[in-house]
Formats: structure tokens, sequence, C-alpha cells
């Protein structure tokens, strides 16, 4: 069986992408191995159809038995050794034969004897008479090419080729083996893709821009080091957090953004599309190989089988060159077949396989040498840790991380193909160029157009823009110059650059959870300006560390987990700088109040924490702040009010809003707080309310709804300047006669209790705007409520009243949509008192426009 070139050729056969993984030795390995495969199969054809010996049998091994000497012919005359018969040896037998032929027969022999006398005068023939016919030669030299001949001289080619193949598939075997060649074909397609993909030419040519900006800057003597933000308190130092790096440059007041050419912000959407996948390509490949080193030992271990190979070959093979020569002795157990026991042979394919062999030895040599090259890079230095320290410093891309194991090892061999390779795969392991990428993407897709298109009025009247799960912050953003208010919402990068500062308006700023970087001028601005700042977080570390350095700041809110375990990671001892704060404002579960808010005393005067149901222990802080005019203690479990409250004597405004509060003996403590005006005790577990309520004289406004208030006590209705008194959703079955002593009520909240009657005296508190009676158990709203003039709004739905008191038209300022009461009982009233309260509406309506 024959194999072509082309058959045995498959077998080294590699998808052609996979070069590139292919370092200069195993290239030569390949080539070596295709010469010696070559080498191999000339060697077998030639084997095939000329290999063969040539015997004949020695003459020390004749003798008598075996017949004639064999240096001698048998003995007769001359004449008769000349032709082989006697002259006169003329047949006798002539009687039957015609006259013709005997005369002829005649005239043979008169021929014969002249020739036997001329062969008479010449010498006599030498040489060996064996007796063997041609049938055992062939017989003969058959069994010497089985007995004679080396085995090596026989089985070299099919040895070679057997070796070649074996090297040939430890060559590529890490590129077909399953477990390994997944990997390699995936990190071969996704390398191809960034080094042709478009954003990685725009990436390079953006950083050498900046690059460029840089030496300039170097050579007009332009400080190199940029000045950033401190969180020590200063405005200028060396803290990296200040500022931002954009593309691995850090940015500062005293040198300008290096903006790329036009021509490069510009990337077309499908490309764009293509770069993003490559950079989630990346991640995951990243992910899958670096936990895992097998290629590696892969590689090494097929190297290490090629070398055995290499030297296993050369150690038998050189002691077999001298072995395959062109005369052999031949000693066959057949002298009973031939009459002889030794042989003399010939093998005519000596010459052309002891040159075949020398070739085949000096090619396995060097490929012996390129072996031992390739393990002494292998173990040179370590190949499972990859360093982009050279890229970092050619292309500004500081934050391409080093890789490790497998995905560090591929790049390696990467680098033996071509090192520009790395360079380009690297720009898609920078968080730098993928955030910039984003950001090219984000500035083409969201135009100014567009944001103006979202901008809304809130409910103060300023003009809003909120901006949810976005790639980053649109640099349009900051030509919205009358924008007022700015929501961020689920932004994963977020960058206030130097033209934050165009938006003069700009004075609240919502950050949920969007971890946000300003450059130093721009942090400028926002210093000098933002009056108001909300932050959302999951972690502390989230916060940025420049909120806490925002000096005209007013209001900070920071909504987040701010455990007693993350309490020295909160950062407040450096809201010292925030000079002009009046209002802070925490959502957490807090376990006891950081004592390092008391910084903040000198001139904070609003204090909110809104728990979530964490239980708050510690409140003593407090004591220390006594400049507080609102403190507002929400879900904190709290069961008594915390003592350390009295001791806040500017005190105005106190909510303690869902709590376990049960009762409210310590009350009598606040009449030393002459300015408390506000007292909120909604939803919690209150029964009673003590007498010593009326100690407490400055009260105007207190909220007692959601508890479990059976009764009222008297001394509530002495105080005097109450104006606003809620105690809805209790259990009160009777509201006192002594309610109208509190001539300056405005506001009363009795809804959903257990109300039937409403005391006369009530309807004195002519100075009532809004009164609440609805869900209780009342069947008549008696006449008097008409003496109520300067009731705006009535709610009565939920009783069981028959009809409205006609009355109700003397209530003026009572309007329709604010009478919240059942169609049919507005149906009973009379119907000029009906279209007096229409008409009103139309007419204060009219007015009001």
């Amino acid at each position: 069986m024959m194999f072509t070139l082309t058959e045995v050729a498959s077998l080294n056969d590699i998808q052609p992408t996979y070069r590139i993984l292919k370092p200069w030795w195993d290239v030569f390995m390949d080539y070596l191995g295709l010469v010696m495969l070559m080498l191999a199969i000339f060697a077998m054809t030639m084997q095939i159809t000329k290999d063969q010996v040539a015997c004949l049998p020695c003459l020390e091994d004749t003798d008598e038995a075996a017949g004639p000497k064999p240096d001698s012919f048998p003995p007769q005359s001359t004449r008769e050794a000349a032709t082989g018969a006697s002259v006169t040896n003329i047949p006798l037998v002539t009687k039957d034969l015609p006259d013709r032929a005997v005369h002829e027969l005649y005239v043979t022999h008169q021929h014969t004897a002249v020739n036997a006398e001329k062969y008479a005068n010449q010498p006599q023939p030498t040489g060996v008479r064996t007796n063997l016919d041609y049938q055992q030669y062939i017989f003969i030299n058959q069994i010497c090419y089985h007995v004679a001949l080396p085995w090596y001289s026989k089985y070299f080619p099919y040895l070679t080729l057997i070796h070649t193949l074996v090297l040939m598939v430890s060559s590529n075997f890490w590129f077909k083996y399953p477990k390994t060649s997944s990997k390699i074909e995936h990190f071969v397609s996704i390398l191809g893709r960034c080094f042709e993909s478009p954003w990685t030419t725009k990436a390079l040519s953006e950083t050498a821009c900046e690059d460029s900006e840089e030496n300039k800057q170097r050579l007009t003597g332009t400080s190199s080091a940029p000045k950033q933000i401190s969180l020590e308190g200063k405005e200028e130092g060396t803290n990296a957090n200040s500022s931002t790096p954009m593309l691995g440059v850090k940015f500062s007041a005293d040198k300008p953004i290096a903006e790329a050419p036009s021509s490069m912000t510009i990337l077309d959407k499908k490309d764009g599309e293509q770069a993003k996948a490559l950079f989630e390509k990346v991640r995951k490949f990243r992910a899958h190989v670096e936990d895992s080193d097998f290629i590696y030992k892969l590689y090494v271990a097929q190297t290490i089988v090629k070398t055995v190979k290499f030297i296993l070959i050369l150690s038998y093979t050189s002691t077999f060159l001298a072995e395959i020569n062109f005369k052999h002795d031949c000693e066959p157990d057949i002298k009973q077949l031939t009459g002889y026991r030794k042989f003399f042979c010939t093998h005519n394919m000596a010459f052309m396989l002891n040159k075949l062999l020398i070739s085949y030895m000096a090619l396995i040599l060097i490929y012996g040498m390129a072996c031992l090259y390739s393990l002494f890079w292998v173990f040179r230095r370590p190949l499972k840790e990859y360093s982009f320290e050279k890229v970092r410093e050619e292309s500004s891309f500081s934050d391409i991380p080093d890789v490790k194991n497998d995905f560090a090892f591929l790049l390696h061999m990467v680098d033996q193909y071509d090192q520009l390779y790395s360079k380009r795969f690297g720009v898609f392991l920078s968080e730098v160029s993928e955030n910039k990428l984003r950001e090219i993407s984000l500035n083409h897709e969201w135009t100014f157009e567009k944001l103006r298109q979202l901008v809304t009025r809130n409910a103060q009247d300023q003009l809003e823009l909120h901006l949810f799960m976005l790639s980053g912050l649109p640099n349009a953003v900051f030509d919205l110059t009358d924008l007022e208010v700015l929501k961020l919402e689920l932004i994963p990068e977020v960058r206030f650059s130097a033209k934050v500062s165009q938006m003069t308006s700009l004075q609240e700023l919502h950050l949920c959870n969007c971890p946000a970087k300003v450059e130093q001028t721009g942090f400028a601005f926002l210093r000098d300006h933002l009056r108001c700042l909300h932050v959302k977080f999951t972690d502390v570390a989230e916060i940025p560390t420049w909120v806490y350095l925002l000096r005209s700041l007013r209001e900070l809110n920071l909504i987040g987990n701010l455990s007693s375990e993350n309490n020295k990671m909160i950062g407040l001892e450096s809201m010292r700088d925030l000079r002009h704060l009046k209002t802070l404002c925490l959502k957490s579960n807090l376990t006891k109040m950081p004592t390092n808010i008391t910084e903040l005393s000198p001139h904070l005067i609003k204090l909110v924490v809104h728990n979530d149901g964490t239980k708050l222990v510690v409140l003593n802080s407090l004591k220390k702040m006594t400049n507080l005019i609102e403190l507002e203690l929400h879900s904190c479990e709290l069961e008594r009010i915390p003592h350390a409250i009295f001791s806040l004597t500017n005190l105005q405004e106190l909510d303690l809003k869902s709590n376990n509060i049960r009762t409210i003996e310590e009350i009598i403590s606040f009449q030393h707080l002459k300015r408390l005006t506000c007292l909120k005790l909604w939803h919690n577990k209150i029964i009673t309310i003590p007498s010593s309520i009326g100690q407490v004289k400055s009260l105007e406004s207190l909220h007692l709804s959601h508890n479990k208030l059976e009764s009222l006590p008297p001394a509530l209705f002495t105080l005097p300047k109450l104006r606003h008194l809620d105690v809805g959703h209790n259990s009160i079955t009777v509201l006192p006669p002594d309610v109208g002593l509190l001539h300056n009520l405005q506001h009363l909240a009795i809804n959903s209790n257990k109300l039937e009657v409403l005391p006369k005296p009530l309807f004195r508190c002519t100075k009532l705007k809004v009164l609440c009676l609805g869900y209780n158990a009342l069947t008549v709203l008696p006449e008097t409520a008409g003496q109520l003039v300067q009731l705006t709004q009535l709610e009565l739905r939920g009783n069981c009243l028959e009809r409205l008191p006609a009355q109700l038209g003397n209530c003026r300022l009572l309007r329709k949509n604010n009478l919240i009461v059942e169609d049919h009982l507005f149906d009973t009233l009379p119907v000029e008192v009906k279209e007096s309260i229409n008409r009103e509406t139309n007419v204060s309506f009219t007015s009001g426009l």
C-alpha cells in the first residue's frame, strides 16, 4: 500500500488561524516533521520496489558427498572436455534412417571432430560450478533476506514514518484535545476580532492624542503632576479619588481636557455594538480561562514527550547505523536442500538506506535542539503570569490588569508571533477603554434635543431631569444651563467634567446607586454652587469622597447601609468641612447614633434618622446638638421618649413616628423646651395621654393619630396656642366639651374613631379651617356647624348621617371639592345651598385666575 504526500500531510493540517499560537520553534519543527515525513515515504517507496539481496554459496563449504569438486570440471579427455562427446562416438543405429539422414549425421560428426581439435588448443575455463538452478537462487535470496539482513535495514522506513507521525501528533495535540481546543478556538476568535475591531484603532488613536497633549504641556513647562482634591479638608492634594482618569489620564484645574478629534468621537453604531460585545466576551473568557492552567500543562507535557522521543530515537538509531552494510554472511538451515551451509549475500539498498538514515539523524538532531530550546523557553520564566506593564506605558491604559494561568500562557504564545496582538487585545481588558466606548456611544445616542424633551417641572416648580439606567452621564447634560435638579439613578459610571460649571442654575443633585467622580474644575463649581445632595448607596464605599468637601451644601441625604459594623467607615468626621450644612438625613439601619455627628452641632438645625425598623439604642450624642430645631426619629423601635431630647433647648419640632412608644409620661419634661411648637407621636402604641400635657404651653401642633387612645384628657384643651390637633385613627368614643376652649384651633382631625355625638362647644372654635370627622358613628351634624365661617374643608364620609344642615351654606369658604361626603347626602341640601357652594367654587376659581 502506498501513501500519497497529500494524504499524509493532512495529519499536520491545522486551522490557519491557529498560527498565531505557534512560535517559531513550533513552526520550524512542523517543517522538519514534514521533511522527515517525505523522507520516510521516499524510503518506503524505494524499499517496496527495489529492496532485495543476492546470495552465492561459499567455497569452503563444498565436500565429496555434494558432487564434483567446485574448483575443477569432471576428468575427461581434452576433446571430450571441449565437445562433451567422443569424436568417434557416432550413433550406430542408422539402419532405420534414410540415406540422406545418414549422410547429414556423418557430416555433423566430422564437423564436431574438427571443432574439438580447434578448442583443444585454447585455455580451459575457470570458476565454481554449483549445480544450483534459478529457482534455488530465488529461494535462497528470500531466506537470507529474513535471516542475514539486520531488522533495522528492513524496517527503518516504517519506523521513520511512525516516529514522524508521533512527533507531528505531539506537536499539535493541544490544538486537538477537546478540553483545550475549545478554549483555544474561542481565544483565537476573540483575539482576531479584537485585532480587527475599529474601536481598537480609535481608542489607541485617542490615547495617542492625549499623550501628545501631555508632551506639549511638558515642553511648554506646564506641570505634569495634576493637583487633586484631598479628603483631609484641603482643596488640593494627592488623593486620586478627587480627579477622574479618562483613558488613563488624570485631569486637573490647571490641565485642560484633551479633546479627541471629532472624527474619533463618532463610532458607527454597528461597530460600537460589536465592540461592546467584545468587551463582554473578553470578560467572560478571562473568568473562564484564568482559573485553570491545563493548557499550559498540556503544552509542557507534549514538549517533554517530543524531547524524550528525540532522545530515544537518537540513542537507538545511532547504534544501528553501522549495521546497514552492503555485504552479509548468511547461514540458513537449508543444506539438505542445496548442499551448501553458508552463503555470501549483497544488499542492493544498503547504500541508499545508509544515506537516508544519516539524513534522518541529522533532521532528528535539529528537531531535538528545537525541542530543548522550547523546554528552555517554557521553564526560563513563569509563563502563568502576564504583565501588561509595557502596554500600559505605551498606551496610557493604566488600568489594564495583569492576567495569570492559561490566559497568561496564551498571551505569551501570541507574543512570539506578534506583540501587536497583545497590545491591541489589552484595549479590551481596560475598564477605561470600555467606559470610553460607552461614553462615545452614549453621547451619540443622547443628544441635547433628546435630553431637553425629558426636562420637567417638579412640585417645587423647579426644572428637573431624571436619568435612569444609562451607561454613563451624557455630555449634553452639561449644556442644560437652566437645569435646577438633576436626578441620576442606577448609572454605573458618572463623571462630572469641567463642563458642569456651565450649569449655573443647578442646586440639587440626586445620586441613586451611582458611583460618581468629578474633575477638579468641576468640583470647584459644585463646591460653591450645590445646595442639596441626595446619595443612595448599597455600600458605604459607594459614597463619593468629594461629598464631604462641598462647603456650600445646605442639605445632605444619605440613604443606605450604615450599620454599626460600618460606622467606622462612614467618614462623618470629614463633615466638619460642610460649614453651611443645615439638614442631615440618614435613612439607614443604625444601632447607635454616630458620635462624630456632633461635629456638625454648631450649624446643623435639622436631623432626620429613618431607621427602617432597626432599634436605635444609644442617643447620648444628641445632647451636644443644642442648635437642633427639627428632629425626626422614624422607625427606630423606641419604647419611650429618649431623655437626650430634653437637652435640645432650641428644638421646635419633634417627630417620633412609627416607633413602639406605649407611654408618654416623660412628656412633662417638654415644658423645659420653651420653643417646642410641634410634637408628632403618630403611628405608635400610645394608650393614654397624661394630664401633664397641659404643661407644654408652647405646643401649636400635636399629632397623635394611629395610636390606641380611647379618651382625651381635659388638660389637652388648656393649651392656648394649639392650632393643629390630629387624633385620627384611634378608639375615641367621646370628644370632651372642653374642646371649645381651643380658640386658636384651625385643624382638627378626629376621623376613624368611634364618635357618636359632637359637642356643641366644638363649633365655638370659629377659626377652624379643616374639620375631619369621617368614619365615625355620627348620626347628626348640628346646625351650629354653620358658625364655622372660615371652614375650607369638611370630611363627613363614612358616618350614619341622614341629612346635612342647610346652615352649611354659611360656610362661604367651603368648596364642593373639599366637602367630602356621600353624594346622596349632598343632595339633601337645599338647592340654593348647593348652588351657593358651587357658585362660590366658580367665583373663587375665577378669582384665583
